[in-house]
């Protein structure tokens, strides 16, 4: 009986060293929605749209545009549903020739970061154009840090090409500053072009403020263009990724924002099933 006793505690014993000293779960006041998911919908109908976004439980969202909406208009509608913009995105463009115009809107929408997420480029991207990228990053980030808004580049994929012993990202963190240009993870886009999203928030750590929480349908094909069909959007949980080591990984970055982006036609219907996902999620 003895040995019975010794052998359970043993064996309980081996188990408890093996268990995660502590459980973490998705901070649900962090998670958002990058309202480009419901892009088609906001086309039709702006004020019905945000309501299906309030319905889904949704408090903090990302802006692409408003969608015909003048800034001031669409803040008070998000108001109205007590839904708050934490973040937008501006075309390069803007970045590049009128980030005072960029600093106006934000502050009319109340956005806390301003932020690109694509840079045009001839394929493949190249060194010149990251550097080019780079100096106009520099300049946006110190432009908006002066109204208190902080500028983000939103990976993509392309800039994962091979250059000399690491990838042309390495190049553009390396070539732009820390205390004026952050980095929005879009985890699909790590995972597209071959990365490993843990490797790179443990590699590049504060760097790293909000990401984009996408999943990927097995099977889907790679590379280095930032193209993907939609349809390989998958409700998160249900795709390739694995979430627990993103978000273990994350936390100790220090990511302070996630956004669920569905770029899938059926992504109305997927919204809810990445929530309860990430409502369960533990790592």
């Amino acid at each position: 009986m003895k040995l019975k006793i010794a052998l359970a505690s043993l064996v309980l014993g081996c188990v408890a060293s093996t268990w995660p000293s502590s459980i973490e779960t998705v901070p649900r006041k962090a998670v958002g929605l990058q309202l480009y998911s419901m892009r088609d919908r906001f086309k039709k109908d702006v004020a019905q749209t945000l309501d299906q976004v309030r319905a889904f439980g949704i408090t903090n969202v990302e802006l692409a545009g408003t969608y015909g909406v003048a800034p001031e208009k669409f803040k008070e509608q998000l108001d109205a549903r007590q839904i708050k913009a934490i973040s937008g995105h501006f075309s390069y463009e803007q970045c590049r020739d009128d980030i005072e115009g960029v600093a106006r809107e934000a502050k009319l929408l109340g956005l806390e970061y301003a932020g690109c997420a694509w840079i045009p480029h001839k394929d493949p991207f190249d060194e010149k154009t990251c550097r080019e990228a780079a100096a106009v990053f520099n300049r946006a980030g110190e432009a908006l840090a002066k109204h208190g808004i902080k500028f983000f580049y939103h990976t993509h994929g392309y800039e994962f090409l091979p250059y000399r012993d690491g990838t042309l990202f390495d190049l553009l963190m390396a070539e732009t500053n820390p205390e004026y240009v952050r980095i929005e993870m879009d985890v699909y886009w790590i995972i597209h072009p071959g990365q490993d999203p843990v490797k790179l928030l443990e590699k590049y750590g504060k760097r790293f403020e909000l990401m984009h929480v996408k999943d990927m349908k097995r099977g889907t094909p790679g590379g280095f263009t930032g193209q993907s069909d939609v349809t390989n959007n998958v409700a998160v949980g249900q795709g390739i990724i694995d979430w627990p080591n993103v978000f273990r990984a994350a936390k100790k970055a220090g990511v302070k924002w996630y956004f669920i982006e569905d770029e899938s036609p059926t992504s109305v219907a997927q919204i809810p099933q990445s929530l309860r996902y990430l409502e369960t999620l533990r790592f």
